[in-house]
C-alpha cells in the first residue's frame, strides 16, 4: 500500500476548508436572520498576533535596521469544519 504525501493531505484539507467556508457564506446570503444563520456565521479566529499579545494580528520582529511583519489568520466556522471532514473522508475513500 502506497502512502500519501503529507503535502497532498494538507492541500486537500485546505481546499475542503475553503469550499466549506464558501458554502457557509452562501448559506449566510440565503438564510434569514435567525439562530441558524448565527450558527453558520460564528467563527473562531486563530492568528499569529495572539501568540505575541499583539492586537493587530501581526507578529512583528524589529531588528532596528529591518522590521519583519508576519501575518497569518485562519477563520474556522461550522461549514469549514464540515468541509475538512468531507475532504478527509474523500482522501480515505480514494486510497
Amino acid at each position: 500500500m502506497k502512502k500519501r504525501s503529507i503535502y497532498i493531505i494538507i492541500l486537500a484539507l485546505f481546499i475542503g476548508s475553503v469550499f466549506g467556508g464558501v458554502i457557509g457564506n452562501l448559506f449566510a446570503l440565503v438564510l434569514p436572520e435567525s439562530v441558524v444563520k448565527d450558527f453558520f456565521l460564528t467563527s473562531i479566529t486563530f492568528d499569529l498576533g495572539g501568540f505575541a499579545n499583539n492586537d493587530l494580528g501581526v507578529l512583528i520582529i524589529d531588528l532596528k535596521t529591518l522590521v519583519f511583519k508576519l501575518g497569518l489568520s485562519m477563520n474556522f466556522n461550522f461549514t469549514s469544519v464540515v468541509g475538512i471532514v468531507v475532504a478527509y473522508y474523500i482522501l480515505r475513500y480514494l486510497r
